[in-house]
Protein backbone atom coordinates (compact mmCIF):
# COMPACT_ATOMS: atom_id res chain seq x y z
CA UNK A 1 0.00 0.00 0.00
CA UNK A 2 1.50 3.20 -1.32
CA UNK A 3 1.40 5.79 1.70
CA UNK A 4 0.93 10.01 1.26
CA UNK A 5 0.01 13.15 3.56
CA UNK A 6 -2.69 13.86 1.24
CA UNK A 7 -4.76 11.88 -1.35
CA UNK A 8 -6.34 14.04 -3.53
CA UNK A 9 -9.49 12.28 -5.87
CA UNK A 10 -9.95 14.46 -8.85
CA UNK A 11 -7.66 16.37 -11.46
CA UNK A 12 -10.42 19.11 -12.02
CA UNK A 13 -10.04 22.53 -10.97
CA UNK A 14 -9.95 22.32 -7.26
CA UNK A 15 -7.90 18.82 -7.57
CA UNK A 16 -5.08 20.81 -9.93
CA UNK A 17 -5.24 23.70 -7.27
CA UNK A 18 -4.91 21.37 -4.01
CA UNK A 19 -1.78 19.25 -5.65
CA UNK A 20 0.12 22.80 -6.39
CA UNK A 21 -0.88 24.75 -3.24
CA UNK A 22 -0.35 21.77 -0.84
CA UNK A 23 3.10 20.24 -1.67
CA UNK A 24 4.52 23.55 -2.08
CA UNK A 25 6.47 23.65 1.10
CA UNK A 26 7.95 20.20 0.10
CA UNK A 27 7.05 19.33 3.37
CA UNK A 28 3.73 17.03 2.40
CA UNK A 29 3.40 14.22 0.04
CA UNK A 30 0.20 14.11 -2.06
CA UNK A 31 -1.46 11.48 -4.39
CA UNK A 32 -3.45 13.49 -7.49
CA UNK A 33 -5.85 10.39 -8.79
CA UNK A 34 -7.69 11.31 -11.96
CA UNK A 35 -10.18 8.49 -13.06
CA UNK A 36 -9.37 10.18 -16.99
CA UNK A 37 -6.26 10.68 -19.48
CA UNK A 38 -3.17 13.12 -20.08
CA UNK A 39 -4.48 16.59 -21.33
CA UNK A 40 -2.80 15.46 -24.64
CA UNK A 41 -5.43 16.18 -27.34
CA UNK A 42 -4.63 19.22 -29.43
CA UNK A 43 -8.31 19.92 -28.81
CA UNK A 44 -8.07 20.57 -25.18
CA UNK A 45 -5.59 22.97 -26.33
CA UNK A 46 -7.18 24.83 -28.90
CA UNK A 47 -9.51 27.10 -27.82
CA UNK A 48 -12.39 26.58 -29.97
CA UNK A 49 -11.48 23.01 -29.31
CA UNK A 50 -14.28 22.47 -26.74
CA UNK A 51 -16.83 22.00 -30.17
CA UNK A 52 -15.23 18.59 -30.56
CA UNK A 53 -14.37 17.53 -26.75
CA UNK A 54 -18.16 18.26 -25.59
CA UNK A 55 -19.17 14.88 -27.05
CA UNK A 56 -15.43 13.13 -27.29
CA UNK A 57 -15.73 10.00 -24.65
CA UNK A 58 -12.31 9.94 -24.23
CA UNK A 59 -12.11 13.07 -21.80
CA UNK A 60 -15.52 13.60 -21.00
CA UNK A 61 -17.94 11.69 -18.60
CA UNK A 62 -20.88 12.33 -20.80
CA UNK A 63 -23.83 12.01 -18.45
CA UNK A 64 -27.23 12.14 -19.16
CA UNK A 65 -29.61 12.74 -16.96
CA UNK A 66 -33.11 11.07 -15.86
CA UNK A 67 -36.13 11.64 -17.78
CA UNK A 68 -37.42 15.26 -16.41
CA UNK A 69 -40.79 15.96 -16.14
CA UNK A 70 -41.09 19.72 -16.63
CA UNK A 71 -39.14 19.14 -19.61
CA UNK A 72 -40.82 17.42 -21.60
CA UNK A 73 -40.01 13.94 -20.19
CA UNK A 74 -36.59 14.99 -21.73
CA UNK A 75 -33.17 13.25 -20.97
CA UNK A 76 -30.35 16.27 -21.13
CA UNK A 77 -27.01 15.79 -21.49
CA UNK A 78 -24.37 17.20 -19.01
CA UNK A 79 -20.86 16.95 -20.48
CA UNK A 80 -18.02 16.68 -17.13
CA UNK A 81 -14.28 16.71 -18.17
CA UNK A 82 -12.76 13.76 -17.37
CA UNK A 83 -9.04 14.29 -17.72
CA UNK A 84 -5.93 16.24 -16.13
CA UNK A 85 -8.04 19.76 -15.98
CA UNK A 86 -11.11 18.48 -15.22
CA UNK A 87 -13.99 20.43 -17.17
CA UNK A 88 -12.00 22.94 -16.93
CA UNK A 89 -10.18 21.39 -20.13
CA UNK A 90 -13.60 21.10 -21.82
CA UNK A 91 -15.06 24.46 -21.22
CA UNK A 92 -16.20 27.85 -22.86
CA UNK A 93 -13.05 29.15 -21.23
CA UNK A 94 -14.97 32.09 -19.47
CA UNK A 95 -14.15 33.76 -16.07
CA UNK A 96 -17.11 35.18 -14.43
CA UNK A 97 -16.66 35.12 -10.38
CA UNK A 98 -20.36 35.59 -9.66
CA UNK A 99 -22.32 38.35 -7.72
CA UNK A 100 -20.63 39.39 -4.47
CA UNK A 101 -24.09 38.90 -3.04
CA UNK A 102 -23.58 35.33 -3.92
CA UNK A 103 -20.74 34.65 -1.10
CA UNK A 104 -22.85 36.94 1.38
CA UNK A 105 -25.74 34.68 0.94
CA UNK A 106 -23.26 31.48 1.55
CA UNK A 107 -22.00 33.59 4.76
CA UNK A 108 -25.54 34.30 5.95
CA UNK A 109 -26.85 30.69 5.48
CA UNK A 110 -24.36 29.42 8.24
CA UNK A 111 -20.71 29.18 6.84
CA UNK A 112 -18.70 31.82 8.52
CA UNK A 113 -15.54 33.20 6.26
CA UNK A 114 -17.08 32.97 3.48
CA UNK A 115 -18.58 36.28 2.83
CA UNK A 116 -17.34 38.10 -0.24
CA UNK A 117 -14.78 40.25 1.23
CA UNK A 118 -13.72 37.33 2.90
CA UNK A 119 -13.37 35.37 -0.25
CA UNK A 120 -11.98 37.82 -2.40
CA UNK A 121 -8.57 37.95 -1.52
CA UNK A 122 -8.32 34.27 -2.85
CA UNK A 123 -9.88 35.33 -6.25
CA UNK A 124 -7.03 38.17 -6.12
CA UNK A 125 -4.33 35.00 -5.36
CA UNK A 126 -5.13 32.56 -7.91
CA UNK A 127 -4.78 35.05 -10.75
CA UNK A 128 -2.34 36.84 -13.19
CA UNK A 129 -4.37 39.00 -15.10
CA UNK A 130 -3.72 40.29 -18.27
CA UNK A 131 -4.57 44.19 -16.45
CA UNK A 132 -2.48 43.75 -13.52
CA UNK A 133 -2.66 44.05 -10.19
CA UNK A 134 -5.42 46.26 -8.31
CA UNK A 135 -7.94 45.81 -5.21
CA UNK A 136 -10.05 43.44 -7.16
CA UNK A 137 -7.70 41.70 -9.50
CA UNK A 138 -4.24 39.52 -8.71
CA UNK A 139 -0.99 39.61 -10.80
CA UNK A 140 1.60 36.58 -10.88
CA UNK A 141 -1.26 33.88 -9.79
CA UNK A 142 -1.07 30.43 -11.68
CA UNK A 143 -4.34 31.60 -13.97
CA UNK A 144 -3.81 34.09 -16.82
CA UNK A 145 -7.08 36.19 -16.85
CA UNK A 146 -7.13 37.56 -20.57
CA UNK A 147 -8.78 40.45 -22.13
CA UNK A 148 -10.37 39.53 -25.65
CA UNK A 149 -11.68 42.74 -26.57
CA UNK A 150 -9.49 43.15 -29.62
CA UNK A 151 -10.25 40.02 -31.46
CA UNK A 152 -14.19 39.54 -30.59
CA UNK A 153 -16.66 39.52 -33.16
CA UNK A 154 -17.80 43.31 -34.38
CA UNK A 155 -21.29 42.22 -33.72
CA UNK A 156 -20.54 42.10 -29.84
CA UNK A 157 -20.88 45.86 -30.36
CA UNK A 158 -24.40 45.84 -31.01
CA UNK A 159 -25.40 43.83 -28.33
CA UNK A 160 -23.82 45.77 -25.66
CA UNK A 161 -25.31 48.89 -27.92
CA UNK A 162 -28.83 47.06 -27.25
CA UNK A 163 -28.32 46.70 -23.87
CA UNK A 164 -27.91 50.30 -23.38
CA UNK A 165 -30.85 51.04 -25.15
CA UNK A 166 -32.36 49.06 -22.75
CA UNK A 167 -31.05 51.00 -19.61
CA UNK A 168 -28.14 48.68 -19.29
CA UNK A 169 -25.02 50.28 -18.36
CA UNK A 170 -22.05 49.00 -20.48
CA UNK A 171 -19.76 47.43 -17.95
CA UNK A 172 -15.51 46.78 -18.91
CA UNK A 173 -14.81 44.28 -15.62
CA UNK A 174 -17.74 41.69 -14.36
CA UNK A 175 -15.28 41.15 -11.88
CA UNK A 176 -14.57 44.38 -10.50
CA UNK A 177 -16.60 46.80 -8.49
CA UNK A 178 -19.96 46.06 -10.24
CA UNK A 179 -20.95 42.79 -11.55
CA UNK A 180 -24.35 44.51 -13.04
CA UNK A 181 -24.37 45.34 -16.66
CA UNK A 182 -23.23 44.38 -20.57
CA UNK A 183 -19.78 43.36 -21.80
CA UNK A 184 -17.12 41.27 -23.27
CA UNK A 185 -15.89 38.34 -21.03
CA UNK A 186 -12.82 37.59 -19.46
CA UNK A 187 -11.43 34.44 -21.00
CA UNK A 188 -8.81 31.72 -19.78
CA UNK A 189 -6.85 31.97 -22.83
CA UNK A 190 -2.88 33.07 -22.96
CA UNK A 191 -1.50 33.23 -26.66
CA UNK A 192 -4.27 31.68 -28.32
CA UNK A 193 -4.16 28.73 -26.01
CA UNK A 194 -6.32 27.61 -23.13
CA UNK A 195 -5.77 28.23 -19.60
CA UNK A 196 -6.67 25.06 -17.89
CA UNK A 197 -6.25 24.04 -14.26
CA UNK A 198 -3.73 21.29 -15.65
CA UNK A 199 -1.84 23.78 -17.28
CA UNK A 200 -1.73 26.78 -14.24
CA UNK A 201 -1.54 25.19 -11.62
CA UNK A 202 -0.13 21.11 -12.24
CA UNK A 203 2.13 21.38 -14.74
CA UNK A 204 4.14 24.35 -12.55
CA UNK A 205 4.24 21.47 -9.74
CA UNK A 206 4.63 18.26 -11.58
CA UNK A 207 8.28 18.35 -11.27
CA UNK A 208 7.75 18.56 -7.27
CA UNK A 209 9.21 14.95 -5.77
CA UNK A 210 6.73 15.31 -3.20
CA UNK A 211 3.67 15.12 -5.94
CA UNK A 212 2.62 11.65 -7.48
CA UNK A 213 0.11 11.71 -9.95
CA UNK A 214 -1.91 9.07 -11.63
CA UNK A 215 -3.65 9.14 -14.40
CA UNK A 216 -6.60 6.62 -15.75
CA UNK A 217 -7.11 5.66 -11.86
CA UNK A 218 -10.65 5.69 -10.78
CA UNK A 219 -11.54 5.67 -7.57
CA UNK A 220 -14.05 2.93 -6.17
CA UNK A 221 -14.41 3.21 -2.00
CA UNK A 222 -12.34 5.74 0.57
CA UNK A 223 -11.68 3.37 3.31
CA UNK A 224 -12.53 4.30 6.69
CA UNK A 225 -11.51 3.28 10.36
CA UNK A 226 -14.53 3.26 11.90
CA UNK A 227 -15.59 7.08 11.46
CA UNK A 228 -11.59 8.10 9.68
CA UNK A 229 -11.22 8.65 6.20
CA UNK A 230 -7.73 6.61 5.84
CA UNK A 231 -6.92 5.09 2.49
CA UNK A 232 -8.30 5.35 -1.32
CA UNK A 233 -9.29 2.49 -3.40
CA UNK A 234 -8.72 3.05 -7.19
CA UNK A 235 -8.97 0.76 -10.53
CA UNK A 236 -5.75 1.45 -12.50
CA UNK A 237 -5.00 -0.55 -15.59
CA UNK A 238 -7.54 -3.08 -14.49
CA UNK A 239 -6.36 -3.93 -10.90
CA UNK A 240 -7.35 -2.46 -7.53
CA UNK A 241 -4.44 -0.36 -5.72
CA UNK A 242 -5.15 1.06 -2.27
CA UNK A 243 -3.47 4.07 -1.50
CA UNK A 244 -3.27 5.71 2.09
CA UNK A 245 -3.65 9.09 3.65
CA UNK A 246 -1.54 9.80 6.84
CA UNK A 247 -3.42 13.14 6.99
CA UNK A 248 -6.84 13.37 4.90
CA UNK A 249 -8.35 12.38 2.01
CA UNK A 250 -10.04 15.24 -0.02
CA UNK A 251 -12.76 14.62 -2.32
CA UNK A 252 -12.81 16.99 -5.43
CA UNK A 253 -14.51 14.85 -7.97
CA UNK A 254 -16.92 17.81 -8.77
CA UNK A 255 -21.37 17.78 -8.47
CA UNK A 256 -21.69 14.42 -10.06
CA UNK A 257 -18.55 12.13 -9.28
CA UNK A 258 -17.78 13.35 -5.55
CA UNK A 259 -21.43 12.91 -3.83
CA UNK A 260 -21.08 9.25 -5.77
CA UNK A 261 -17.66 7.90 -4.26
CA UNK A 262 -19.18 9.70 -0.76
CA UNK A 263 -22.50 6.80 -1.03
CA UNK A 264 -19.70 4.07 -2.47
CA UNK A 265 -18.13 4.45 0.62
CA UNK A 266 -21.09 4.42 2.84
CA UNK A 267 -21.57 7.93 3.62
CA UNK A 268 -25.01 8.94 2.08
CA UNK A 269 -28.73 7.65 3.17
CA UNK A 270 -29.07 5.17 5.11
CA UNK A 271 -31.83 4.03 2.74
CA UNK A 272 -30.08 4.04 -0.76
CA UNK A 273 -26.86 2.28 0.89
CA UNK A 274 -29.11 -0.04 2.42
CA UNK A 275 -30.78 -0.99 -0.83
CA UNK A 276 -27.54 -1.79 -2.14
CA UNK A 277 -25.75 -3.61 0.33
CA UNK A 278 -23.19 -0.97 1.04
CA UNK A 279 -22.02 -1.23 4.51
CA UNK A 280 -23.11 2.36 5.94
CA UNK A 281 -20.23 4.36 7.62
CA UNK A 282 -22.49 7.37 8.54
CA UNK A 283 -26.07 8.09 7.66
CA UNK A 284 -25.60 11.88 5.90
CA UNK A 285 -29.00 12.19 4.15
CA UNK A 286 -27.71 15.39 2.26
CA UNK A 287 -24.87 13.67 0.02
CA UNK A 288 -26.27 13.58 -3.40
CA UNK A 289 -29.43 16.39 -2.62
CA UNK A 290 -29.52 20.12 -3.18
CA UNK A 291 -28.14 19.91 -7.19
CA UNK A 292 -28.39 22.98 -8.83
CA UNK A 293 -27.85 24.14 -12.45
CA UNK A 294 -28.35 26.98 -14.88
CA UNK A 295 -30.92 25.80 -16.85
CA UNK A 296 -31.19 28.10 -20.35
CA UNK A 297 -32.39 28.48 -23.75
CA UNK A 298 -31.30 29.76 -27.24
CA UNK A 299 -32.86 32.13 -29.02
CA UNK A 300 -31.70 32.04 -32.77
CA UNK A 301 -31.55 34.58 -35.58
CA UNK A 302 -30.69 34.71 -39.15
CA UNK A 303 -28.76 38.12 -39.49
CA UNK A 304 -28.42 40.66 -42.29
CA UNK A 305 -24.57 40.89 -42.18
CA UNK A 306 -21.87 38.62 -41.78
CA UNK A 307 -21.37 36.39 -38.48
CA UNK A 308 -18.67 33.86 -37.44
CA UNK A 309 -21.03 31.47 -39.89
CA UNK A 310 -19.50 33.09 -42.77
CA UNK A 311 -15.85 32.50 -41.67
CA UNK A 312 -16.70 28.92 -40.03
CA UNK A 313 -19.27 27.20 -42.55
CA UNK A 314 -17.11 27.14 -45.69
CA UNK A 315 -14.27 25.03 -46.40
CA UNK A 316 -12.00 27.67 -47.06
CA UNK A 317 -13.12 29.72 -44.37
CA UNK A 318 -11.89 26.58 -42.23
CA UNK A 319 -8.67 26.26 -44.09
CA UNK A 320 -8.27 30.35 -43.55
CA UNK A 321 -8.94 30.19 -39.97
CA UNK A 322 -6.44 27.16 -39.29
CA UNK A 323 -3.72 29.18 -41.31
CA UNK A 324 -4.65 32.17 -39.17
CA UNK A 325 -4.35 30.05 -35.77
CA UNK A 326 -1.31 28.09 -36.72
CA UNK A 327 0.91 31.34 -38.16
CA UNK A 328 -0.36 34.01 -35.65
CA UNK A 329 -2.74 32.03 -32.76
CA UNK A 330 -5.27 34.56 -33.57
CA UNK A 331 -8.76 34.27 -35.27
CA UNK A 332 -11.39 32.37 -34.40
CA UNK A 333 -9.87 29.67 -33.34
CA UNK A 334 -8.28 31.38 -30.55
CA UNK A 335 -11.49 32.33 -29.20
CA UNK A 336 -14.47 31.10 -27.56
CA UNK A 337 -17.98 31.88 -29.05
CA UNK A 338 -19.23 32.75 -25.79
CA UNK A 339 -17.99 36.02 -26.38
CA UNK A 340 -20.27 38.74 -24.88
CA UNK A 341 -23.03 38.84 -22.57
CA UNK A 342 -24.54 40.57 -19.61
CA UNK A 343 -25.73 40.16 -16.01
CA UNK A 344 -29.56 42.27 -15.85
CA UNK A 345 -32.34 43.05 -13.67
CA UNK A 346 -35.43 41.92 -15.95
CA UNK A 347 -37.72 44.11 -13.63
CA UNK A 348 -37.42 47.04 -11.46
CA UNK A 349 -37.62 45.89 -7.80
CA UNK A 350 -35.05 43.52 -7.76
CA UNK A 351 -31.64 43.85 -5.35
CA UNK A 352 -29.52 42.65 -8.00
CA UNK A 353 -29.49 41.27 -11.50
CA UNK A 354 -31.10 38.20 -11.72
CA UNK A 355 -30.80 37.14 -15.65
CA UNK A 356 -27.87 35.62 -17.00
CA UNK A 357 -27.48 36.51 -20.94
CA UNK A 358 -24.59 35.10 -23.56
CA UNK A 359 -24.43 36.47 -27.07
CA UNK A 360 -22.47 34.69 -29.33
CA UNK A 361 -21.76 35.71 -33.09
CA UNK A 362 -22.76 32.20 -34.43
CA UNK A 363 -25.42 29.70 -34.84
CA UNK A 364 -26.08 26.54 -35.52
CA UNK A 365 -29.44 25.52 -35.19
CA UNK A 366 -28.97 22.17 -36.30
CA UNK A 367 -27.23 20.79 -33.39
CA UNK A 368 -28.18 18.04 -30.76
CA UNK A 369 -28.44 17.86 -27.32
CA UNK A 370 -24.91 16.21 -27.60
CA UNK A 371 -23.91 17.35 -30.88
CA UNK A 372 -22.59 21.13 -30.60
CA UNK A 373 -21.64 22.25 -34.05
CA UNK A 374 -19.09 24.85 -32.97
CA UNK A 375 -16.72 23.92 -35.98
CA UNK A 376 -19.68 23.92 -38.43
CA UNK A 377 -22.53 26.34 -38.04
CA UNK A 378 -25.35 27.41 -40.38
CA UNK A 379 -24.70 27.85 -43.83
CA UNK A 380 -26.01 31.40 -43.65
CA UNK A 381 -25.18 34.39 -41.36
CA UNK A 382 -26.91 33.58 -37.82
CA UNK A 383 -26.24 34.65 -34.23
CA UNK A 384 -27.55 33.57 -30.64
CA UNK A 385 -28.93 35.01 -27.51
CA UNK A 386 -29.68 32.91 -24.79
CA UNK A 387 -30.69 32.99 -20.98
CA UNK A 388 -30.66 31.52 -17.52
CA UNK A 389 -32.06 32.73 -14.31
CA UNK A 390 -28.96 33.18 -11.73
CA UNK A 391 -30.37 31.96 -9.01
CA UNK A 392 -32.55 29.06 -9.06
CA UNK A 393 -34.75 27.24 -6.85
CA UNK A 394 -35.27 24.10 -8.35
CA UNK A 395 -33.13 21.61 -6.60
CA UNK A 396 -32.13 17.47 -7.92
CA UNK A 397 -30.08 14.41 -6.86
CA UNK A 398 -27.51 12.38 -7.66
CA UNK A 399 -27.55 9.22 -6.61
CA UNK A 400 -25.59 5.89 -7.02
CA UNK A 401 -27.44 2.86 -8.98
CA UNK A 402 -25.32 -0.39 -8.04
CA UNK A 403 -22.14 -0.77 -5.98
CA UNK A 404 -20.32 -0.39 -9.17
CA UNK A 405 -17.96 2.67 -9.40
CA UNK A 406 -17.84 2.54 -13.47
CA UNK A 407 -21.36 2.70 -13.46
CA UNK A 408 -22.95 6.31 -14.12
CA UNK A 409 -25.06 7.21 -11.45
CA UNK A 410 -28.36 8.88 -11.73
CA UNK A 411 -28.83 12.44 -11.74
CA UNK A 412 -32.24 13.72 -11.43
CA UNK A 413 -32.39 17.43 -12.30
CA UNK A 414 -35.78 18.30 -11.30
CA UNK A 415 -36.17 21.14 -13.26
CA UNK A 416 -38.73 24.06 -13.40
CA UNK A 417 -40.10 22.12 -10.40
CA UNK A 418 -40.52 26.22 -8.55
CA UNK A 419 -43.53 28.21 -9.20
CA UNK A 420 -40.25 31.27 -9.01
CA UNK A 421 -38.32 29.20 -11.81
CA UNK A 422 -41.24 28.85 -14.33
CA UNK A 423 -41.74 32.81 -13.91
CA UNK A 424 -38.28 33.82 -14.19
CA UNK A 425 -38.48 32.06 -18.20
CA UNK A 426 -41.56 34.17 -18.88
CA UNK A 427 -39.14 36.89 -17.32
CA UNK A 428 -35.83 35.81 -19.82
CA UNK A 429 -37.86 35.51 -23.27
CA UNK A 430 -39.33 38.61 -22.64
CA UNK A 431 -36.11 39.98 -22.08
CA UNK A 432 -34.22 39.05 -25.25
CA UNK A 433 -37.17 40.05 -27.06
CA UNK A 434 -36.91 43.40 -25.67
CA UNK A 435 -32.65 43.20 -26.45
CA UNK A 436 -33.46 41.62 -30.42
CA UNK A 437 -35.89 44.93 -31.26
CA UNK A 438 -33.48 47.24 -29.66
CA UNK A 439 -31.14 49.50 -31.76
CA UNK A 440 -28.55 48.48 -33.39
CA UNK A 441 -29.37 45.16 -33.15
CA UNK A 442 -33.01 45.09 -34.16
CA UNK A 443 -31.35 46.11 -38.14
CA UNK A 444 -28.82 43.32 -38.45
CA UNK A 445 -31.93 40.41 -37.54
CA UNK A 446 -32.77 39.04 -40.55
CA UNK A 447 -35.57 36.56 -39.10
CA UNK A 448 -35.90 35.02 -35.55
CA UNK A 449 -35.40 31.24 -36.27
CA UNK A 450 -36.14 30.12 -32.60
CA UNK A 451 -38.56 29.60 -31.04
CA UNK A 452 -40.24 32.06 -34.18
CA UNK A 453 -42.10 35.01 -33.97
CA UNK A 454 -45.07 33.27 -34.03
CA UNK A 455 -44.45 32.54 -30.60
CA UNK A 456 -45.69 35.26 -28.26
CA UNK A 457 -48.21 33.73 -25.78
CA UNK A 458 -46.65 32.82 -22.37
CA UNK A 459 -48.13 29.21 -22.71
CA UNK A 460 -46.16 29.02 -26.48
CA UNK A 461 -42.64 30.06 -24.93
CA UNK A 462 -42.73 27.91 -21.79
CA UNK A 463 -44.13 25.26 -24.12
CA UNK A 464 -40.62 25.89 -25.90
CA UNK A 465 -38.71 26.50 -23.00
CA UNK A 466 -39.71 22.80 -21.99
CA UNK A 467 -38.86 21.35 -25.55
CA UNK A 468 -35.25 23.50 -26.23
CA UNK A 469 -33.85 24.24 -22.93
CA UNK A 470 -30.31 22.54 -21.41
CA UNK A 471 -27.74 22.84 -19.21
CA UNK A 472 -25.52 25.73 -19.26
CA UNK A 473 -23.03 23.09 -16.93
CA UNK A 474 -23.56 24.54 -13.78
CA UNK A 475 -23.64 21.54 -11.40
CA UNK A 476 -23.71 22.47 -7.68
CA UNK A 477 -24.52 21.95 -4.68
CA UNK A 478 -24.68 18.35 -3.81
CA UNK A 479 -22.38 17.95 -1.20
CA UNK A 480 -23.28 21.03 0.49
CA UNK A 481 -21.20 23.52 3.15
CA UNK A 482 -23.43 24.44 6.24
CA UNK A 483 -23.59 23.81 9.77
CA UNK A 484 -26.27 21.22 9.50
CA UNK A 485 -25.64 17.59 8.92
CA UNK A 486 -28.92 16.69 7.91
CA UNK A 487 -29.10 19.50 5.54
CA UNK A 488 -25.66 19.78 4.67
CA UNK A 489 -22.47 17.58 3.99
CA UNK A 490 -19.40 19.53 5.25
CA UNK A 491 -18.78 22.68 7.42
CA UNK A 492 -17.48 25.71 7.04
CA UNK A 493 -14.06 24.38 7.16
CA UNK A 494 -14.99 21.81 4.68
CA UNK A 495 -14.36 18.78 6.77
CA UNK A 496 -17.42 16.32 6.52
CA UNK A 497 -19.75 16.14 9.01
CA UNK A 498 -19.25 13.23 11.49
CA UNK A 499 -16.14 12.51 10.00
CA UNK A 500 -12.37 12.45 10.50
CA UNK A 501 -9.49 13.23 7.86
CA UNK A 502 -11.98 13.88 5.21
CA UNK A 503 -13.11 16.95 3.36
CA UNK A 504 -14.53 17.77 -0.17
CA UNK A 505 -13.81 20.91 -2.27
CA UNK A 506 -15.37 21.56 -5.79
CA UNK A 507 -18.91 23.22 -6.88
CA UNK A 508 -20.86 20.32 -5.12
CA UNK A 509 -19.70 22.05 -1.51
CA UNK A 510 -21.25 25.36 -2.97
CA UNK A 511 -24.06 26.10 -0.29
CA UNK A 512 -26.23 28.05 -3.32
CA UNK A 513 -24.86 28.16 -7.21
CA UNK A 514 -23.15 31.10 -7.86
CA UNK A 515 -24.93 33.92 -10.39
CA UNK A 516 -22.73 33.12 -13.37
CA UNK A 517 -20.19 30.83 -14.31
CA UNK A 518 -18.80 27.99 -11.75
CA UNK A 519 -15.22 27.42 -12.80
CA UNK A 520 -13.69 30.72 -11.18
CA UNK A 521 -15.63 30.05 -8.22
CA UNK A 522 -14.34 26.83 -7.57
CA UNK A 523 -10.49 28.30 -7.93
CA UNK A 524 -11.19 30.53 -5.13
CA UNK A 525 -12.79 27.47 -2.99
CA UNK A 526 -9.77 25.19 -3.62
CA UNK A 527 -7.44 28.11 -2.45
CA UNK A 528 -8.70 28.74 0.30
CA UNK A 529 -9.31 25.35 1.51
CA UNK A 530 -6.01 24.95 0.82
CA UNK A 531 -4.75 27.59 3.34
CA UNK A 532 -7.48 25.71 5.71
CA UNK A 533 -5.85 22.12 5.26
CA UNK A 534 -2.34 23.53 5.60
CA UNK A 535 -3.50 25.49 9.18
CA UNK A 536 -5.30 22.38 10.31
CA UNK A 537 -1.97 20.37 9.35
Amino acid sequence: MDEFDYVVVGAGAAGCVLANRLTASGRHRVLLLEAGPEDRSPWIHVPVGYGRTYTDPAVNWMYTTEPDAELDDRRTYWPRGKVLGGSTSINALVYVRGQPGDFDDWAAAGNPGWSYADVLPYFRKSEDHVWGASPFHGAGGPLYVGDMSDQVHPLCENFIRACEANGVRRIRDFNGAESEGAGLWQMMIRDGLRVSAATAFLKPARSRPNLTVRTRALASRIRFEGTEARAVEYLAGGTREVASARREVIVAGGSINSPQLLQLSGVGDAALLNGLGIPLVRHAPAVGRNLQDHLCVVYFYRSRVPTLNNRLYPLTGKIRAALEYAFTRRGPLAMSVNQAGAFIRSRPGLARPNMHVYFNPISYTTASATRRRVLNPDPYPGFLMSFNTCRPTSRGTVAIRSPDATAAPSIHANSLSTPEDVADVFEGSRLLRRLAAAEPLASVIDTELQPGADRQSDEALLADFRARSGTVFHASGTCAMGPDPETSVVDARLRAHGLGRLRVVDASVFPAVTSGNTTAPVYMVAEKAADMILADA
